[in-house]
């Protein structure tokens, strides 16, 4: 711009006041032409990228707008809930009635049942002339007392057990007299064809002090005949039975 037309033009600003001169807008045009700034490379870079940065700034609006109105809500309603995929009713399984559970099967006994104030008798096949007896013993089980007395070559020729109401027995062997042993009833065991002095050396009177046997003494053994007096707290039930292997009687006396 030359030195005239800024003098010019000031001189018009100054003068503002009054209505401009018809020659300054024909000098304007002028120096404007004169002036004009050539298209040099850096110029035009210059422009290009500022096109690019307002055109990414217009998209940038663009989208923002988009999506401002995709989650606008009108005032005084409510944005209406996505529905939730419904699934299809899984039909319930039919609850089978619960079977009744069978009744445990009671493993079945081979012993035989208790008998009460009865006596017993048993009558083993192919006794031996004479059954050595080799070992008594006594003990206590859930619900009954048992004594064992155990043979070494086979059983008696005949075993028998009569309850009594006392625990006074009549001695054998040609003693004579009575025997008294503990509790207040009891029940003798006999056996023939017996030998208990000659193979048994263990003790022949067994104080237990058990909830139904009290006392088990050897009363009698004298020619083949043996027996055992047995002192019980109170008349019970017993069962006698015999075992093999080794051979043995045994005899339980109900507790309960």
């Amino acid at each position: 711009m030359s030195k005239d037309f800024r003098r010019d033009l000031n001189r018009e600003f100054d003068s503002i006041s009054g209505s401009p001169s018809p020659a300054l807008s024909a000098r304007v045009r002028v120096a404007l032409a004169e002036n004009r700034p050539s298209r040099t490379g850096p110029f035009w870079m210059a422009g290009l990228a500022a096109g690019l940065i307002a055109a990414i700034v217009v998209g940038v609006l663009v989208v923002a707008s988009f999506n401002r109105h995709q989650t606008s809500v009108l005032p005084g309603t409510a944005p209406t809930p996505s529905a939730a995929p419904s699934a299809s009713p899984s039909a319930s399984p039919t609850a089978s009635p619960s079977a009744s559970p069978s009744p445990v099967a009671t493993p079945t006994s081979n012993l035989p049942a208790f008998v009460c104030g009865v006596n017993t008798s048993l009558s083993p096949q192919q006794a031996p002339l004479s059954a050595y007896v080799s070992d008594v013993r006594t003990g206590t089980h859930a619900g009954y007392d048992r004594i064992t007395i155990t043979f070494t070559d086979g059983l008696p020729g005949s075993i028998s057990l009569k309850p009594q109401n006392s625990a006074t027995f009549a001695s054998g062997g040609g003693q004579g007299g009575n025997v008294t042993i503990a509790g207040q009833a009891g029940i003798l065991v006999t056996m023939s064809s017996a030998d208990e002095h000659t193979s048994y050396t263990g003790p022949t009177d067994l104080k237990t002090g058990y909830a139904v046997l009290a006392e088990a003494r050897q009363i009698q053994d004298f020619e083949g005949y043996v027996q055992w007096a047995l002192g019980l707290q109170s008349p019970a039930c017993y069962r006698a039975f015999t075992l093999a292997n080794p051979t043995r009687l045994v005899i339980d006396i109900q507790s309960s």
